[in-house]
């Protein structure tokens, strides 16, 4: 079957998401319906916002539909008149089975990781964090359990010594695209040979679960090589963080986006700040020091190191805990 003539169905909510939407619809692919979450209240004035799938949808004219619950039976019978032939998945919800199985070919996710290593919300993130020197993006079949369908296909792509959230997010999601185009003209012509994520040891892989804000608070007492590793997977957001205390204060919280590590031999508790008052702001940790670059006071915008001391002065009364 020529893959243009499916109908297809496509569901995803965040950025990572746009671009694979794109560029089947400027393919000339048949996207009959997009599926994204509710629009949300947001931000302080707590306005209604819509995802950036819906966004890109209303842009290509798309017909959009938005269910509380997947399950709802008006959504089901929607999904049924549209008589789809495949269905796509992008970083959306878990999919009850009378969603994914309702198309006649299935239906597909696109997962930012070389699975079955990093299952779960954040891949990006704890391939980052967890020091990997590569990772990647894989179509996968949808079944009962979270990302262990059959996998369809994988690319690989390295991951950089200075590369974050950020820049790798960026790489993947475009990576991702030609993945989902190849993925559909695989399973149009049947070309498809899926492989079984069965009969593995769960005990090697490495999860990537959702992360929540304790768990970006940095620890001092590990190694400098796994705190700006940590620092790189949560930067620009949601950002690693830590507290700024003094006997006689409140703590202040602090981001901190950009950092190295130097190696040296110390004495100083961990957490203990020094600073040349110009540019420099050097925390103590495991095997040396942690040169912060740039930061993000609670209140303040963010900025170099070299600013924050403009203005902060007295830095080496506090100690990051």
């Amino acid at each position: 079957m020529n893959a243009k003539d499916l109908r297809i169905v496509f569901m995803g909510t965040p950025e990572f998401a746009v671009p694979s939407l794109r560029a089947l619809v400027e393919g000339g692919y048949q996207v009959v319906a997009v599926v994204t979450t509710p629009d949300k209240p947001a931000g302080r004035g707590q306005q209604l916002r819509e995802s950036d799938v819906k966004v890109a949808a209303r842009e290509l004219g798309l017909p959009i539909l938005q269910p509380e619950k997947l399950r709802d039976e008006a959504f089901v019978e929607a999904m049924r008149a549209l008589k789809p032939d495949l269905g796509i998945v992008i970083a959306f919800r878990m999919l009850p089975e009378v969603i994914w199985a309702m198309p006649r070919l299935g239906t597909f996710n696109l997962h930012a990781s070389l699975l079955p290593q990093y299952r779960g919300a954040a891949p990006i993130n704890w391939a980052i964090i967890n020091g990997e020197q590569e990772t990647g993006v894989t179509t996968f079949l949808l079944n009962h359990e979270i990302d262990k369908g059959a996998i369809i296909g994988q690319l690989r792509e390295p991951i950089a010594a200075d590369d974050t959230i950020g820049t790798l997010y960026d790489r993947l999601m475009h990576k991702g695209t030609g993945l989902v185009l190849e993925t559909v003209e695989q399973l149009a012509a049947g070309e498809i040979n899926p492989i079984e994520q069965q009969h593995i040891d769960e005990s090697t892989l490495k999860p990537a679960p959702k992360i929540f804000k304790e768990d970006c608070r940095i620890d001092w007492s590990k190694s400098g090589e796994e705190i700006i590793n940590f620092v790189r997977g949560l930067s620009p957001y949601p950002a690693a963080w830590s507290e700024l205390q003094k006997e006689d204060g409140a703590p202040l919280s602090a981001k901190i986006f950009t950092a190295s590590f130097h190696a040296e031999k110390h004495e100083r508790p961990y957490g203990t700040i020094t600073t040349d008052h110009r540019d420099r702001i050097e925390v103590a940790c495991g095997g040396g020091v942690i040169r912060i670059e740039e930061l993000q006071i609670a209140g303040k915008r963010r900025m170099k190191a070299h600013d924050l001391l403009l203005g902060f002065r007295e830095i080496e009364r506090y100690r990051f805990q």
